[in-house]
């Protein structure tokens, strides 16, 4: 059945109600509304982790458990937890673990490119509204089919990089001469047909690891694959029903959504599992060069994290690949029930004195890393007053009387930036022009209007402020 809100009351029945705070909140009734709200988790309540609460416990892990199951992989360094999601639709509640993307290394490689892979893996990191977005994982996939090969390869690769790992081959033998290598680690295997399920299946249970099930095209044969895996005891499974770039992207897309609808709108086990896709098929499918095929790879790419794929495996090293997915993979997985938004106050950036411009901005995530960075490219001093917008735009926020002239005065007035210059002028954004009288009457400081675009910030600051101060 679709997911349905639990009410925190039958969730409140069921804690200890101690009250105790040790979760980060006051009272164990707000701990029931993060529970369903999905903001905490039951392991934060440590009475509730005592043995006389056991049974407790256990009917609140079942009553809130996912749709889709959560499967982790990855060291005691790092890991990665797929799936844990509860909704088809991001508005109807939130989605939670974020698709993870591993590049790929294969056992043909020598060292220097191994790493080099590696490298730039891990050296990948783009700052984007406060957030730094990463790759998550290496995927080792064996060409040569050689379980020596594959065993050195991995060796090499484990001992230069904590990532998560991905072990890639169809061979039993294989995968184990690789698995041979790394103690304590607990990669993700891939991947079980229907010809090398039981192979498959000794590994997993042996080295305690996840295991994806491979059947391209074929949701019945995948469906009855997971149904054998389970009945033989391997858990922890990861479903890949194919992924077939260019002209098979339809077919791809059509199969990943029925089953994350099966596994959220009709409660199918079977279908309730993390779901991983493969864009580097790309270089395998697609015609045209490398450039073609890697366009194809970033598309596929994009398509899956739409479309509920947990899990990627990619190629390409370029930039104009990797980049607008990572940042769309962020975009998708925001909790829309939360601006995305950065703390209030009072920020200095260069080196301002006390005859130094005063800005105003909002708190909008967005907004804020905008100006600041037009600010800090034109090279100007100042201080930047950011105020308490409830997290959305600065033309929404005026409009919707989020901003105030009071607002502003309170903010003003706790920065302390008063005892910081020695003038009384405050420099608010083009689009705020219209609280520029009752911002004067509020805090006492005269108001000069700046330009509607950031941009402009540095011209504005040249030719109207230092004229005026």
């Amino acid at each position: 059945m679709p997911w349905k809100a639990i009410s925190p009351i039958k969730v409140y029945g069921l804690l200890p109600k101690t009250n105790c705070k040790e979760c980060g909140v006051e009272n164990c009734m707000a701990f029931a509304v993060g529970l369903v709200n999905m903001e905490t988790r039951l392991e934060k309540c440590p009475p509730l982790l005592e043995e006389k609460y056991r049974k407790n416990y256990l009917e609140l892990k079942k009553m809130l458990s996912p749709p889709v199951k959560e499967v982790e992989f990855g060291n005691s360094s790092r890991k990665i937890t797929l799936g844990g999601e509860f909704v088809m639709y991001r508005h109807e509640l939130t989605y939670v673990n974020p698709t993870k993307i591993a590049l790929d290394v294969d056992d043909e490689m020598g060292e220097a490119e191994l790493m080099k892979r590696i490298k730039f893996v891990e050296g990948l990191s783009y700052n984007y509204i406060g957030a730094e977005l990463k790759l998550d994982a290496l995927a080792i996939r064996s060409v040569s089919n050689d379980p020596l090969k594959f065993k050195k390869a991995v060796k090499f690769v484990a001992d230069n990089t904590d990532l998560p790992l991905i072990l890639c081959s169809l061979n039993p033998r294989v995968l184990e001469a690789g698995l041979s290598t790394l103690e304590g680690n607990r990669p993700l295997l891939y991947a079980a047909t229907k010809e090398n399920w039981k192979g498959m299946a000794e590994l997993s249970s042996t080295y305690k690891c996840p295991l994806a099930v491979f059947s391209p095209n074929d949701l019945g044969g995948l469906m009855s694959l997971t149904k054998t895996l389970l009945d033989y005891g391997v858990s922890d499974l990861v479903l890949d029903p194919g992924t077939f770039a260019g002209e098979g992207l339809s077919s791809t897309s059509n199969a990943v959504t029925m089953i994350r609808w099966k596994a959220c709108n009709d409660g199918d086990k079977l279908s309730g599992f993390p779901l991983i896709g493969t864009p580097i098929t790309a270089w395998l499918r697609a015609g045209g060069n490398g450039q073609s095929k890697a366009w194809y790879e970033a598309i596929t790419a994009a398509m899956l994290i739409d479309k509920y794929a947990d899990m990627l495996i990619m190629h390409s090293l370029e930039g104009w690949t990797l980049l607008p997915n990572i940042i769309l993979r962020f975009n998708i997985y925001t909790d829309p029930r939360k601006p995305v938004s950065v703390k209030p106050g009072l920020r200095v950036i260069g080196n301002p004195g006390e005859t130094s411009p005063v800005m105003l901005t909002s708190n909008f995530a967005l907004t804020y890393y905008l100006v600041s960075g037009d600010i800090e490219a034109g090279k100007v001093d100042c201080y930047l007053l950011v105020a308490d917008s409830d997290g959305i735009s600065l033309e929404s926020a005026v409009a919707g009387r989020k901003l105030t002239a009071k607002s502003v005065a309170e903010a003003l007035k706790e920065s302390g930036v008063e005892g910081m210059v020695k003038h009384r002028t405050l420099v608010i954004p083009g689009k705020a022009a219209r609280l520029s009288g009752e911002i004067e009457d509020a805090t006492g400081w005269k108001v000069m209007v700046g330009p509607m675009d950031s941009s402009e910030i540095p011209k504005f600051i040249q030719e109207r402020w230092k004229s005026k101060i």
